[in-house]
């Protein structure tokens, strides 16, 4: 009766294993986006977890010894792993004898872009020349310039590192960070995007403009760069998602008074600007406009001489119908006989050859006959 009991009450006595916890992550080194001048940003990694804040001036490994920049951001808005290589690492906050020596280095680089203009003007290259970047160290010199094509500045470069006695590097860039780089002021007056916040360059097209119901003066729409300004995409999807609401401007309403050429959309008031056979214009609210009202989009059809409602053998494609064929099919009614166009010999038969070697065969005259040639 007494061994079950005593059996249980070893048992429970027995201490329960433990599960060792696993090991706690290990935090990623902090990434800080460092910001030099021209507004020209690189991210380093700073595995020493220095005390450094937004603002700050520190000293960083660039590819050949030290530069020094200023903290633009800090690890919350980039990590490591999203980087496409492993950064360079910051070394130490920037001392009060650092940042003195950055000063010299801008009083040099005014001496250093007036040489390099000079030299670029003897030689008679075909660039010009936007900045100038002293490295914190001294160990190279960085000019920015801009050209329409290739330059061979080979030479330009042995004169310049012949005078410098350091490395001599030439970087060509485009108009857009030519503008980034000098700053200035926008139409809208404030200081340029590419020269405060704007990182990377989309494409602009005119048709953004059009899409926005701007004016195509290239005047109104370019910026300080002489390109359409980068705003125009900012608000673009707002005007495409609007816009599908309305009807596009040249198509036709089919209202209980007639019929109507949309003429203007007003997004902002949501209005139409309609226009009626006699050419009276009359604006009328887009919840006026009855629902299932029959709209014609505008016609692509820009074919000249066929009636486009009576022609019978109009067609589904612009230019269909621009020469119908003749009853029959046009095989008889050339001058020399039948044929695939027409006839035998004479032109009909050269333009046939002309078309098989890969020449271009004859036009039709407007004067001949259907069906043949002439």
């Amino acid at each position: 009766m007494h061994e079950p009991n005593s059996t249980v009450a070893s048992a429970t006595s027995a201490p329960l294993p433990v599960p060792t916890p696993p090991p706690a992550p290990q935090p990623a080194s902090e990434v800080v986006e460092v910001v030099f001048k021209g507004r020209r940003r690189e991210y380093y990694g700073n595995p020493r977890e220095l005390p450094v804040h937004v603002d700050d001036y520190v000293i960083v490994q660039a590819e050949r010894g030290e530069d020094l920049g200023r903290i633009h951001h800090t690890s919350e808005w980039v990590k490591t792993s999203q980087l496409p290589q492993p950064p360079r690492p910051v070394l130490r906050p920037a001392r009060p004898e650092d940042l003195e020596r950055l000063e010299q280095n801008r009083a040099k680089e005014e001496k250093a872009f007036g040489s390099c203009k000079e030299k670029i003007f003897l030689r008679d290259l075909e660039m010009k020349l936007v900045d100038c970047e002293y490295q914190w160290d001294g160990n190279r010199i960085t000019f920015f310039f801009t050209a329409e094509k290739r330059v061979d500045f080979r030479d330009l470069v042995k004169d310049l590192a012949a005078m410098f006695r350091t490395r001599i590097e030439l970087r060509q860039i485009g108009v857009r960070d030519e503008a980034g780089r000098i700053g200035g002021v926008g139409t809208c007056g404030r200081e340029l995007c590419c020269a405060t916040w704007l990182r990377e360059f989309e494409p602009i097209t005119l048709k953004m403009a059009k899409d926005q119901g701007l004016s195509p003066s290239p005047s109104k729409i370019s910026g300080a760069c002489g390109r359409l300004k980068c705003c125009l995409r900012y608000e673009l999807d707002f005007y495409k998602e609007s816009n599908r609401e309305f009807p596009k401007q040249g198509s036709r309403l089919t209202l209980p008074d007639g019929e109507f050429d949309v003429t203007r959309v007003d997004i902002f008031h949501r209005t139409l600007l309609l226009r009626d056979e006699g050419g009276k214009e009359t604006t009328v609210l887009l919840s006026d406009v009855p629902k299932g009202t029959r709209i014609v989009g505008p016609s692509r059809d820009r074919r000249k001489g066929c009636d486009k409602n009576e022609c019978a053998s109009r067609g589904t494609k612009p230019g269909d119908g621009e020469n119908p064929p003749a009853a029959g099919g046009g095989g008889q009614g050339g001058p020399h006989g039948p044929g695939p166009h027409g006839g035998h010999g004479g032109q009909g038969s050269r333009g046939g050859r002309d078309a098989r070697q890969g020449g271009r065969p004859p036009q039709r005259r407007p004067d001949a006959p259907p069906g043949g040639r002439g």
